[in-house]
């Protein structure tokens, strides 16, 4: 009997629920799993805002309107010259050099004036008139230089302005389309492609107007050397007025002794 009652003691020790466990309370571990947890919160709260702005952000205007209305319905051509047709017959090849350019200048030389080789007869001349001859040599070849420099460039940037307006219709087509499915690289692709054809119209300014400023500098050297010619004659008159109005009297008084009616 007394065996019986240790084993079912024992079977019912084993089977009921131990509550004789410990709680053990950390406030410091427990503050830091609540900071922890809050800021984790923070930090997923602000990660869906963000994900929700850029999302936003990332939509095209296509989405609220028709990117059609951006574009230039008839942008100016880059006209060329006829150089081909019967009504230019004398100076075709000067207009294909302002269509393609002419790095050589043979068409504008061709159509030119042409000057006589000074150099057999320059060096029999005193210094006075040998160095007032060159002067004025030198404008007409400084003359020749730029405008075959601003024909060439002219020509080329004629050239090059119709492939680039080919480039700046593309890059329009692609930039007004109505797709929604474009990422942003193809975004900053187009900008970068802007950008590029910026820059060469920028080149081509500043290549315009290096050939401006060439043109004026020619112009104000043949402006000054006109000047210095005029100072120049009435200098020498002022020197030389005694000679000078001798010489008018005498040839004068010569001329009345010697003037008899016809």
């Amino acid at each position: 009997m007394r065996k019986t009652l240790l084993t079912l003691g024992v079977l019912f020790g084993i089977a009921a629920p131990s509550h004789a466990q410990w709680v053990v309370y950390d406030p410091a571990v427990t503050y830091r799993n609540s900071v922890t947890a809050v800021l984790k919160e923070v930090l997923v709260r602000l990660q869906q805002q963000q994900h929700s702005e850029l999302r936003r952000m990332a939509h095209r205007l296509s989405m609220f309107t028709s990117l059609a209305k951006y574009r230039v319905p008839d942008p100016p051509r880059w006209r060329t010259h006829d150089f081909e047709g019967p009504a230019f017959l004398f100076a075709r090849d000067y207009h294909a050099a302002l269509n393609y350019g002419d790095r050589s200048g043979r068409s504008y030389l061709g159509i030119s004036h042409p000057l006589i080789d000074p150099t057999s007869g320059i060096g029999r001349l005193p210094a006075v008139a040998r160095r007032a001859l060159s002067s004025h040599l030198a404008t007409i070849d400084l003359t020749d230089a730029a405008v075959i420099a601003a024909t060439h460039d002219t020509g080329q940037l004629r050239y090059n302005g119709r492939r680039e307006l080919a480039a700046i219709e593309g890059l329009e087509r692609d930039v007004t389309n109505d797709s929604l499915e474009q990422s942003t690289t193809a975004v900053l692709d187009k900008i970068s492609g802007a950008g590029l054809i910026g820059a060469r119209q920028r080149q081509a300014r500043i290549q315009l107007l290096d050939g401006v400023v060439e043109q004026l500098l020619v112009e104000n050297k043949r402006a000054r050397d006109t000047e210095a010619a005029a100072m120049n004659m009435q200098l020498t008159a002022w020197r030389d007025r005694a000679a000078a109005n001798q010489a008018f009297v005498a040839g004068t008084g010569d001329a009345l002794r010697t003037w008899r009616q016809p």
